[in-house]
């Protein structure tokens, strides 16, 4: 079984087991987070999708450490002025691996408006 999940304005696809690097969290290494905005369930030729997310369905996973990535070099320059820059930045990840998911959701429905009657003038 898979999931797609949301978090820090990304979108991961995960099954059970597997290891993720996603955008920070304020969680320390060790700890047990469930995420709960789910997009999508799939798996045993069944896919479920919400309309946005699953109401019920999460991914449970576990911290395994927060770290920063490698170190990205940026040069900028202004042509003819003698005039340059280097930058340097480092981001910032949590590496988390994924425990279960939890399908057992059901999609959110969206409430539609009631049709307004048209009156007419005559």
């Amino acid at each position: 079984m898979y999931a797609i999940f949301e978090t820090g304005g990304k979108q991961y696809t995960a099954t059970a087991g597997d290891v993720l690097f996603i955008e920070k969290l304020d969680v320390e290494p060790g700890q047990e987070i469930t995420f709960d905005k789910v997009l999508a369930v799939g798996g045993e030729g069944e896919t479920t999708f919400g309309a946005p997310y699953l109401e019920g369905a999460g991914v449970t996973a576990k911290v395994v450490k927060n770290g920063k990535g490698k170190k990205i070099t940026i040069l900028t320059y202004r042509p003819k002025k003698d005039s340059q820059r280097k930058m340097g930045h480092r981001q910032p990840y949590t590496k988390v691996e994924i425990l279960a998911v939890n399908g057992a959701g059901k999609k959110k429905t969206a409430k539609k408006a009631a049709p307004k009657a048209e009156e007419t003038a005559e």
